[in-house]
């Protein structure tokens, strides 16, 4: 009998001895509540307050382990501290109770199992004030900010930017290891004033050293050299070293470019610099596909190869076809062949040859064209860029008797680009603007002139996160110096469908030019003036909306001479943000005009402009 009760009581020990650990095993208790409190602060402190505390944000997310409970309540003193310093509050008392007990004065050795209250209270205190903001030695040009000043709210956050500002300063005319010597922070709790002094060490001017390379794989590091065009010799810039990056990433061989400064100065206070690089694959591939009820549907697809020759030369095959099962319109098809060379003749030059083949119907006429296009692209600045070139064209036009005629002429493209938009695809602010010019000499019965078309957009946006924003489009263009009828169609203009006028017919508008006395046909004429007007609308994160209006003018002579027509069309759109662009949908009617041929339906990808 005892040793039954024995091995009973064993067994015993046995089953609490595995309860307890059972028990260990489970989750702490949740955590019941947290109260906050931010007594005298106002409502954007708190929020402030609010959002640095890490215990708040674990009761968001619904944690209940005490240890990591208890760590978020002691990591709050810091963060909450750097909160009230950064809003200039230097005399603010912080309480943060762990049931009940201040969690500063728990050793972190005797954290609690459980967790049911925690209480935080912020005092915040006054706003101190700058008595006294200085800065030395200050480098020409130096832009402090301007809540480092005399009178303003003494924020940490501000000392910490104006010597940020005071290093760049000195890094902006040369001195790459300038840095801060010294820095005094005084805080006068009985006037709640601050004196802060930050005293900088800007060293010696330097000059750029050596660029050493590598991650390179087929690139011939030569020519890496000549893209980059590192300026050896020069005093240091930190924009160039921008640059420099900005030239390689732009040809699109490099999947990762990163370009860093030594941290020691060289002989002769020379500063070097080493690039690491990673090369993108060689090939890449895409399409395209863009349809309204006019137009129909437009197919288009690519081939790219990014480093032909190991020198950075870009090859692009590309083609299309369009106007598949348009209205009226015969499908057409686009083939082109580009070569780029950066980097020729000078660093920011990019030498290219381009070919290309179309058939397309305009109106009344079928054209074949053929183009051979020699020219140069130049970087000007980061918003600035410009293209010229010498191009060989030659067309057929076939009329709807079968008459054909045949245009040839050696042509001078020019092209200046501004774009200073936030968002290519998707703009909401900013403005852009391009103007072509060409120059063309006729042969045999073309006539010879110049061709202009300009481009000018703007966007404005309002409210919070831009989620109203008005853009406009001018676009005019204009032939000089050739007749109608001995220009070459390329440079004839048209009216009507996305580019232009939605709601019209995909270039519905032209000029009526009579071939006998009973007879005309419908071509493009010498000038194009087109206004476009939008009002787009975030309705929720992804979805917005667009109401637009479109307007288009085509005259039969240069400088809007002659006799021209006007049309417009209007309509309401949808955009889905797909991260990398918006998807467009826009259902277009006539507005005026005799080309309109009832609802027009567009889908796209980016903004219409």
């Amino acid at each position: 009998m005892r040793r039954q009760a024995g091995r009973l009581l064993r067994n015993g020990r046995w089953a609490i001895g595995g309860l307890a650990l059972l028990t260990a095993s489970l989750p702490a208790h949740a955590l019941d509540r947290v109260v906050f409190a931010a007594p005298g602060a106002d409502e954007s402190l708190t929020d402030a307050l609010r959002a640095a505390s890490l215990v708040l944000q674990a009761e968001r997310e619904k944690q209940g382990d005490a240890q990591a409970l208890f760590a978020a309540a002691r990591a709050d003193y810091g963060r909450l501290l750097g909160t009230l310093y950064a809003e200039g509050r230097y005399s603010g008392v912080i309480r943060i109770a762990v049931d009940g007990q201040e969690a500063a004065r728990i050793a972190p050795l005797d954290a609690p199992e459980t967790i049911r209250e925690i209480r935080i209270t912020v005092e915040p205190g006054p706003q101190f004030r700058f008595a006294k903001a200085r800065m030395r030695p200050y480098a020409p040009g130096t832009k402090l900010p301007p809540d480092y000043r005399d009178g303003e709210p003494a924020r940490s956050t501000a000392i910490v930017a104006a010597a940020e500002a005071g290093v760049e300063g000195w890094r902006n005319v040369g001195h790459a290891k300038a840095g801060v010597a010294d820095q005094t922070v005084i805080a006068d709790h009985r006037e709640a004033s601050v004196d802060s002094e930050i005293l900088l060490a800007p060293g010696p001017r330097v000059r750029f050293g050596k660029m050493t390379i590598s991650g390179y794989e087929r690139m011939n590091p030569r020519r890496i050299e000549r893209i980059a065009g590192f300026p050896t010799g020069e005093v240091y810039d930190p924009a160039e070293m921008n640059t420099v990056a900005t030239r390689l990433r732009r040809t699109g061989v490099f999947r990762t470019v990163a370009l860093t400064e030594a941290e020691t100065l060289g002989p002769g206070d020379t500063l070097d610099a080493a690039l690491v690089v990673a090369e993108a694959p060689l090939r890449r591939f895409g399409f395209g596909a863009e349809a309204s009820t006019s137009d129909g549907l437009n197919l288009s697809g690519y081939w790219l190869h990014r480093n032909l020759f190991g020198g950075g030369e870009r090859l692009r095959l590309e083609g299309a076809v369009d106007q598949i099962g348009g209205q009226d319109v015969s499908p057409g098809y686009n083939l082109g062949v580009r070569i780029d060379r950066p980097a020729t003749p000078v660093t920011d030059a990019t030498a290219f040859f381009e070919a290309r083949a179309e058939r397309t119907e305009l109106l009344d006429l079928d054209v074949d064209t053929l183009e051979v296009t020699f020219g140069l692209t130049r970087v000007l600045s980061d918003r600035l860029s410009a293209e010229a070139g010498l191009s060989y064209i030659a067309s057929r036009v076939t009329d709807p008797f079968g008459n054909k005629l045949d245009f040839s002429a050696f042509a001078l493209p020019l092209s200046l680009t501004w774009d200073n938009r936030d968002e290519p695809l998707d703009p909401r602010k900013g403005y852009f603007f391009d103007a072509d010019l060409a120059p063309f000499y006729g042969m045999g019965s073309t006539g010879s002139g110049a061709y202009f078309l300009g481009d000018a957009r703007t966007y404005r946006g309002f409210g919070a996160k831009d989620r109203v924003v008005l853009a406009g489009r001018v676009q005019l263009g204009t032939v000089v110096g050739s007749a109608l009828a001995e220009t070459p169609p390329g440079y004839l203009f048209f009216s009507g469908g996305g580019g232009t006028v939605r709601g019209q017919p995909y270039q519905s508008l032209g000029v009526s030019v009579p071939t006998s006395p009973t007879t005309t046909i419908e071509t493009g004429g010498l000038s194009f003036a087109g206004l476009s007007g939008e009002v787009r609308a975030g309705i929720t994160e992804k979805i917005g909306g667009v109401a637009f209006y479109d307007a288009g003018y085509i005259s039969d002579d240069g400088l809007f001479g002659g006799t021209g027509n006007w049309h417009a069309g209007a309509g309401l759109g949808v955009r889905y943000d797909t991260g990398i662009g918006p998807i467009r949908f826009d259902v277009g009617l006539p507005v005026s005009g005799g080309t309109g041929g009832g609802v027009q339906l567009y889908v796209g990808i980016g903004q219409a402009f």
